[in-house]
């Protein structure tokens, strides 16, 4: 009869629904319509029965005929709410009178139904409970799924609330554990006893301006010391909790240890003895002296630290590893218990391969300025010898270093040196964010026609007053950074544009140190795509570099490049290590001729007997050749008649910006 009224919900099912009469026409009619709604459905024709029925099982909701036999209405209501006070209850009468009514709400009765029974009146009643017991349902889920989220986070946080005034009115164990004090050794005191001096007050203020004033969330590494005297790292997450009005009604902080202790090599050595088989990572900054050359004492010290307060962040998930040793000198250790590591499952080699990647791809900020670091890593297993066998592994990876002793004097020019480079990072932070790192373009001639054939796009800073700088005075430096991928970025950027506004051949300059950086090469094909068209217009020269790391992706890259139709030439061929060897693997179109040997062609004979070899091995490979600083018409006759292709110099023409630059 009712089967259609509503469709039973995943609540519905569960709902156990008690029933009181004791008329068999009524039960028959009312279980029908319960039905309708309910799977659980108890009928009772006994009020003694209810009672019992209820002290051993529980009901969401009970319906009680008032005009059962023998019954108090009102007593077995007020027994029912003693058993179960938050059962709903509803009552089935012919009808209600006010006292009865009135006694019925200070009970809290749900709800009432008047005989005969009618449809429309029924569902009306039953929807509102069971819409009252859904929403019941849903907060109690929701309350369980909270307390468990609660209980996860409250297990793998370390967690502290404070009143308005910063008094600490609660902490959870973790806290206690890193902080090493009691709870009733922290609540009424404020989070000052945890603070390390070399927090700056400014920090404080900030975090106070932030949570207090603005009512926002605040987010931050906090250098702490705990009762033990341990410095640890902190990173924080601190929220008001605002009440309906918009009231701070108290603050909660949730924090995660960046597990970094600065220590030295004695409790390194004291932490390996103390366990049975360990797994001894050592991590070392490429580079470290050289960072010491361009930069001063102070921010160095800085990268030495920051990077420390990162590191564990650059490893795998599911990292062990509790603390990171700073031993100086840019070199660090990570230790942790063999077995544990081995239960990760997770293959030594590959977790480090993820752990270098991700450090080559992170980029460390100070004070604005970007430093792109790379490590070198040594690892070692065992309990003896754990540390001299992984620093022997170390050192054989990073032989090329030299120790540098400096007398005073020397120190002060060292000094010196590291406030310039700082400058020129400055310089070069500055006219990257102000779109100042131009390209102007150089004429390259045919000799034969004495045509302009091609342009080599060159890089160019402008500063702040105007000045147009080489990049002799600031490219090299810029790599111990992470501003040389961005100046690249924009050379490729102005270069490919320029393709809009000539009909020549275009060179652009790409290092090993580019091509060996996935997202430059993932931004030259994005460019060589969108230029598909130009593609066979583009010559990519490559700076010969011994420092090339990855040799097979260089010759991976100028393959795909050379595939579209791209060009590739060897810049600055026959001096330095030039090596023809080397030379054949690239497969290059075009060799550029190094300045150094063209300038002087006039008055040296060896100088000109290179370059006739070049030459004549060249045009053997068919290989074109292009002679750069060619300054006078005298050096210009000398290269045609030697068969030089091109020229490229100030007798043909400067690098210059086009008027769509000026």
């Amino acid at each position: 009869m009712f089967s259609s009224i509503i469709d039973k919900s995943h609540n519905q099912k569960i709902l156990k629904v008690l029933f009181l009469e004791d008329d068999d026409k009524i039960v028959s009619i009312v279980e029908d319509f319960l039905k309708a709604y309910f799977f659980k459905l108890t009928v009772s024709v006994n009020c003694t029965d209810v009672l019992e029925i209820l002290e051993k099982n529980f009901f969401d909701f009970i319906i009680i005929d008032a005009d059962v036999s023998g019954i108090n209405l009102i007593e077995q209501i007020t027994k029912i709410k003693e058993i179960n006070n938050e059962l709903s209850i509803v009552i089935i009468a012919k009808d209600i009178n006010s006292d009865l009514m009135k006694k019925c709400i200070q009970l809290s009765v749900d709800g009432y139904l008047l005989k005969p029974l009618e449809r429309e009146q029924f569902n009306l009643i039953i929807k509102k409970e069971i819409a009252y017991q859904n929403s019941k349902y849903r907060l109690e889920s929701n309350i369980n799924y909270l307390n468990q989220y609660v209980d996860v986070v409250d297990k793998s946080t370390i967690i502290s609330k404070t009143d308005i005034d910063g008094k600490i009115t609660y902490v959870n164990e973790n806290f206690c554990k890193i902080t090493g004090y009691s709870k009733d050794e922290l609540l009424g005191i404020t989070h000052r006893i945890l603070r390390h001096k070399d927090n700056p007050d400014i920090l404080y203020k900030e975090m106070w301006d932030t949570i207090k004033t603005q009512k926002k969330e605040w987010h931050g590494i906090l250098k702490n010391i705990s009762k033990s005297g341990k410095v640890y790292y902190i990173k924080s997450t601190i929220k008001p909790i605002l009440d309906l009005e918009g009231n701070i009604s108290e603050f909660v902080a949730f924090r995660d240890s960046v597990n970094v202790v600065l220590d030295d090599k004695k409790h390194l050595l004291s932490k390996i003895e103390s366990n049975k088989l360990s797994l001894l990572i050592l991590v070392q900054i490429e580079e470290f002296d050289m960072l010491e050359k361009f930069y001063n004492i102070v921010k160095v010290d800085q990268v030495e630290k920051t990077f420390a307060s990162n590191l564990l962040a650059y490893l795998p998930d599911n990292y062990i590893f509790e603390e990171v040793y700073a031993l100086g000198d840019g070199r660090y250790a990570l230790l942790c218990d063999y077995y544990a590591f081995e239960k990760l499952k997770f293959n030594i080699n590959q977790y480090l391969e993820i752990f270098v990647k991700n450090v080559t791809e992170s980029v460390l900020e100070i004070d604005g300025i970007e430093y792109d670091l790379n490590v070198i890593l040594s690892y070692s297993c065992g309990k003896y010898s754990l540390y001299e066998d992984a620093k022997a592994g170390l050192e054989e990876a990073i032989t090329k270093n030299k120790v540098i002793n400096y007398s005073n004097d020397s120190s002060i020019k060292i000094n010196r040196e590291a406030k310039k480079n700082f400058e020129i990072i400055k310089m070069v932070k500055i006219a990257l964010d102000n779109y100042k790192i131009v390209s102007y373009f150089q004429p390259i001639i045919n000799n034969k026609t004495r045509e302009i054939e091609k342009y080599e796009s060159l890089v160019r800073l402008i500063n702040e007053e105007g000045e147009v700088i080489s990049p002799y005075e600031f490219l090299n430096i810029s790599k111990k950074g992470n501003y040389y991928n961005k100046i690249t970025s924009r050379v490729l950027e102005n270069s490919f544009k320029m393709l809009e506004f000539v009909n020549t051949k275009l060179s652009i300059n790409l290092s090993a140190l580019d091509i060996e950086k996935e997202q430059t090469r993932k931004e030259i094909f994005s460019l060589l795509d969108e230029y598909k068209e130009q593609n066979n217009r583009i010559v990519f020269e490559l700076l010969e570099d011994e420092n090339v790391k990855d040799f097979r992706s260089i010759k991976k890259f100028i393959k795909r490049v050379k595939k579209r139709g791209v060009m590739i030439a060897i810049d600055d061929f026959g001096a330095g290590y030039s090596n023809f060897e080397r030379l054949l693997d690239f497969e290059p179109d075009i060799l550029k001729i190094d300045g150094s040997l063209v300038k002087n062609i006039e008055k040296d004979a060896f100088s000109r007997n290179i370059i006739e070899t070049i030459v004549t091995f060249a045009k053997k490979q068919k290989i074109l050749t292009i002679a750069e600083y060619v300054e006078n018409e005298t050096i210009f006759n000398l290269l045609n008649e030697i068969g030089v292709d091109y020229s490229q110099g100030y007798y043909f023409g400067k690098p210059e910006a086009f008027e769509r630059e000026k």
